[in-house]
């Protein structure tokens, strides 16, 4: 009786310790997590890579991704005849029926008076409810004006998302295309500034560099690349040779998938990252 008494306790015992460590799947049953679907795609202000405009063709590929949260890069509003005047980041938010909010880098005066100014920049679309929003400035090299020196200019929207219950930061970046790093180190250095201490992020964008591009390198010490390690690349959309659009996490969140699905509604391929986040973060 006390042998059958004492084995009864270790396998109760065993079975404490077992269920008192929660699987993953365990852990989002109990509530303790939030899956979401994120995601960055540079639209070409609305163009494929054959270079025709068409934002429907764009409405069907980005609904495709089946993605939470969105930030777009190229995004035109009432810019110019490129886009046909339009506003690009309403219009998409409103075929998807998704939350938009849009940071520009330019907003200059209209072609004529009365008329919507002309902007350009980066978008959040989300799904979830936006708690708060802002658009960031980062170190720029001005493309509209002669003769530009590196300055403190807007274009880095962020945005904190309700998913259902887990508060997530979300920025969406466009890092200088140059050949010369040095804009896109200072970027980098500006990002994390503004970044820091702010719980769980999601960076998404297009980084115009390599992943072991050595500018990149203080953004890996602080973020996980959701794509790290693996050999998909994201540009040009008809033949992609090299990754420069990113998802990038904190620490406190986990990357469960990734991938980079084929498209050619831009001339650059999406990046879409399954991730899950604590709530209360």
């Amino acid at each position: 009786m006390r042998r059958f008494f004492l084995t009864t306790t270790l396998i109760a015992a065993a079975l404490a310790t077992v269920l008192a460590v929660p699987s993953p799947a365990l852990a989002e049953a109990q509530g303790r997590e939030v899956r979401l679907r994120v995601a960055t795609y540079n639209i070409h202000a609305g163009a494929g890579q054959d270079g025709r405009f068409d934002l429907a063709r764009q409405v069907d590929a980005i609904r495709a991704l089946n993605a939470d949260v969105i930030a777009l890069q190229e995004v035109d509003a009432h810019w110019d005849a490129r886009s046909e005047w339009r506003d690009l980041a309403t219009e998409l938010a409103g075929a998807l029926r998704m939350r938009v909010y849009f940071g520009p880098i330019y907003d200059l005066d209209p072609p004529q008076e009365g008329a919507p100014r002309r902007q350009y920049g980066n978008a959040i679309l989300s799904r979830y409810p936006i708690l708060h929003a802002e658009n960031h400035s980062v170190t720029r090299l001005s493309t509209q004006t002669p003769n530009p020196v590196p300055a403190p200019a807007p274009g880095f929207p962020e945005v904190v998302v309700n998913a259902k219950g887990a508060r997530v930061h979300v920025y969406a970046t466009h890092l200088d295309y140059r050949a010369d790093p040095a804009v896109r180190q200072a970027q980098v250095a500006d990002m994390l500034k503004i970044m820091a201490g702010k719980g769980a992020q999601v960076l998404l964008g297009d980084f115009n560099a390599r992943s072991d591009a050595p500018e990149l390198a203080p953004l890996w010490r602080e973020l996980t690349d959701a794509m790290a390690g693996r050999p998909e690349t994201t540009y040009p959309a008809d033949v992609p040779d090299r990754r420069i659009d990113y998802v990038a996490v904190s620490r406190s969140v986990r990357v469960l998938a990734a991938e980079v699905p084929r498209t050619t509604a831009s001339d650059h391929l999406p990046v879409v990252a399954d991730i899950a986040v604590g709530r209360g973060r």
